[in-house]
Order: C-alpha cells, then structure tokens, then sequence
C-alpha cells in the first residue's frame, strides 16, 4: 500500500528482458541505501519488489503482465522515474490509498499554464472514467492527485510548483502515456451497490455514514 507522495525521482539505469519480463536497475540514491530486499517499491506507480539494493539504487523485476498493463515496457534507459516506497503501520497518509495496482494507461492530451500551476488533461479508456469524479483523487504515475474536473473520458488536475519540481511531471509533454490507478474506494462502493452488491446496502445507507 502506497499514499502517492513521491519520495524520490530516480532514473533509469539499465533494463533487460528477462524470462518474459523485464529486469529494471533503477539509481536511487536516496531509497536505496534505506530499501530491503523483498520490500515493495512503486514506480511510476507500479508495485514491484526490490531483488537487490545499494548505495546505488535498486533492481527489481517486472513480469509479463505488468509490462502489457503499465507503461513499463516502453521505458528507455535514463527515463526519469516516480518512487515510493511502500507505507508502514503509524505512517502518515497524507494522500489517498494507492495500491500500486495499474488499471489503465491514460495519456496527457493537453498542458496549460495557470500563473504558478499548471493544468494537465488525461484520457484514460472509458470504461474507467466512471471512478474520476471532481475532487476525487486518482493516481497518475503513482502520483496522489485531485480531480479537478471530468468529462467524458478525460479528467483534469492542477499541479502545484511543489509537485512539478519533486516528480516526472515537471517535463511531461503533450502525448505522453502515464500509468493510472483509479481510487480503490470507487470500486468497492461500485459493487456494494450494483446489481450484485449484497443484501441491505444501499445508496442511501452509504450516504447516511458519510461514503457518499
């Protein structure tokens, strides 16, 4: 379990097939003196695990799924990378519940200045739009953000200085692709109330304990 508060931007050092995978050596200077093996580490919001350390960075292997469903596999040698490692008992969550489990591939289809911000707009398949909703939060290669607004298949985030100078968006152009994780909590309440949802839940019951 992550929070989306990237702890540090690290680059890609070398990345190699392996056994329909892929094997990622990552510089990071700051977690990897720290990083044990076998902790989990997100990058660009992925969740994987860390094979080796060092003083260095890390290595960690990517499998055959990670690299079909996340922008992994497209990664080129010196790609600058969004870190986090995995949030212990006690921790404060000072962004929202990310799993580092990618749902989708979105891309960036517009980036605008707005005095000392600046807006970004994402498309993301449709049948993941429902769970982005206005002031919601989402996770763009695993960084915690705020809807600003949605419509459609696109949403819309407005990044602050501190978040473009402490990760990858600071050079994000147009057409980009970037790893998308909706909120988990929409998803759950998405089944508690279909069609399938178990008995006695309700819309109304969800909003009478503050869910809704």
């Amino acid at each position: 379990m992550f929070t989306g508060l990237i702890q540090e931007v690290g680059r890609l050092r070398a990345i190699r097939s392996a056994g329909g995978g892929a094997h990622l050596q990552i510089e990071a200077p700051l977690i990897g003196p720290v990083a044990e093996i076998g902790e989990s580490i997100a990058v660009n919001g992925t969740c994987l695990t860390v094979e080796t350390s060092g003083a260095w960075g890390f290595t960690c292997h990517a499998g055959a799924e990670t690299l079909q469903r996340t922008t992994v596999g497209g990664l080129s040698t010196g790609a600058r990378l969004n870190l986090e490692r995995a949030l212990s008992a006690g921790d404060r969550l000072g962004g929202h519940f990310v799993q580092g489990h990618v749902d989708c591939v979105g891309e960036l289809v517009r980036r605008s200045d707005e005095g000392s911000s600046v807006r970004f707009e994402f498309e993301i398949p449709q049948q993941y739009a429902r769970y982005v909703v206005e002031k919601g939060s989402v996770a763009v290669d695993g960084i915690s953000l705020t809807v600003a607004s949605s419509t459609g298949s696109t949403f819309e985030v407005a990044i602050i200085p501190h978040t473009l100078a402490n990760t990858t968006l600071a050079d994000a152009a147009r057409g980009r692709r970037v790893n998308i994780e909706v909120d988990i909590l929409a998803k759950y309440v998405e089944r508690l109330v279909g069609p399938s949802g178990g008995d006695g839940v309700s819309r109304d019951t969800l909003a009478e304990h503050g869910f809704i």
